[in-house]
């Protein structure tokens, strides 16, 4: 029996991201930040895109230094990257003393107990929360730092960053210069992607952004200086020509009339697009914008495609360059990363540029 696959031809949806795009945003932040070096995040597998396809395309733009969250993540991407510095964003947990040895990552210590329990084992990072109040040292915890602790990089985490003038993300600024200058002649790292677009004084020492690399807004009141590199084109399994006055999906939410047409797509909340675009969403045919009626189903979402001419078989836009995350994240009420770090497993992938 010959192996099937998820090819064009058998997928409900397909997927498509740039990856000379997120190159173009990783060096795009590069210039934001001029000569401070830019580390890339690519926890949540690479925000959904793939952390393979993902981390090779920055490491060709030149990233040397990752974070992930998790310890498992640090070791699918050391497969990936031989030669990068990982760092583990959920620090030194108990009995994971063998994967940090045997894949070379590097913890960021976020307790005096992660810290006694790391000592001699090598290089690590130091947090300290400056606001957060999530993960991290108190302040009035960094003279309790041992002497000889190798720290590559101490850092912190904003909390406001994409509002520059919340009167948190200047506090926390001031405390970690404050932190910086205790915890001497190390790395100091603050600058997601929002910190970065603060200016000179998030910098510090090395940048970490990661939404922003996938084209997420890191300037939510501002225009998105970067690139969108994701589109997801869903396809049309069924048209419906409206004769009588009915409904539509689950729930009988949306009345219809005669002379309205429908078209079936094959998308819904088990591929990542959120149940909350119920009657909410939309999505994009060339350049006309069409609504999604009705209630999102686990396989299946309903669009109203009246006065134009559709056929099964045909792909629509449910995220591309008239709707990117960030505006499927307004309708329902989320924010850009949600909607990537949902995107399903049934689209058939396609990477431009690998």
């Amino acid at each position: 029996m010959s192996q099937i696959t998820n090819s064009v031809h058998t997928a409900g949806a397909i997927l498509s991201i740039d990856l000379d795009v997120i190159k173009s945003n990783y060096q795009r932040l590069c210039q934001e930040l001029g000569d401070v070096p830019c580390a890339a995040v690519v926890k949540a597998n690479g925000y959904g895109l793939g952390v393979g396809p993902v981390a090779t395309a920055l490491w060709q733009a030149g990233a040397r230094t990752f974070f992930v969250a998790q310890i498992d993540e640090g070791i699918e991407l050391r497969a990936v990257l031989p030669d990068a510095d990982i760092h583990i964003l959920v620090g030194f947990l108990h009995g994971s003393d063998d994967a940090f040895s045997q894949f070379n990552l590097i913890p960021v210590l976020n307790s005096l107990d992660q810290i006694d329990r790391w000592k001699g084992r090598g290089r690590c990072d130091v947090h300290v929360d400056t606001g957060m109040t999530r993960l991290g040292l108190a302040p009035d915890e960094v003279d309790q730092i041992p002497n000889g602790l190798d720290i590559d990089v101490l850092m912190t985490h904003l909390a406001c960053a994409d509002d520059k003038d919340h009167p948190l993300t200047h506090q926390q600024i001031r405390t970690f210069r404050q932190v910086r200058d205790v915890v001497a002649h190390k790395r100091a790292s603050l600058a997601n992607s929002s910190g970065v677009f603060i200016g000179p004084e998030a910098h510090f020492d090395l940048g970490r952004p990661g939404c922003a690399l996938y084209g997420i807004n890191p300037t939510p009141h501002q225009e998105n200086p970067m690139q969108n590199p994701v589109r997801l084109q869903g396809k049309i399994v069924q048209v419906h020509e409206i004769d009588t006055q009915s409904s539509v999906g689950y729930g009988a939410t949306h009345a219809l009339k005669a002379g309205q047409k429908l078209a079936t797509i094959a998308v819904g909340y088990a591929d990542g697009y959120l149940r909350s675009l119920s009657s909410k969403g939309v999505v994009y045919i060339g350049e006309q914008e069409v609504p999604v009626v009705g209630r999102v189903s686990m396989d299946l979402i309903s669009i109203d495609i009246t006065g134009l001419d559709c056929e099964a078989g045909q792909l629509v836009d449910l995220i591309g360059p008239h709707n990117p995350p960030d505006c499927l994240a307004d309708l329902c009420g989320t924010i850009g990363y949600e909607i990537l770090t949902n995107l399903g497993s049934r689209y058939k992938r396609i990477y431009k540029g690998e």
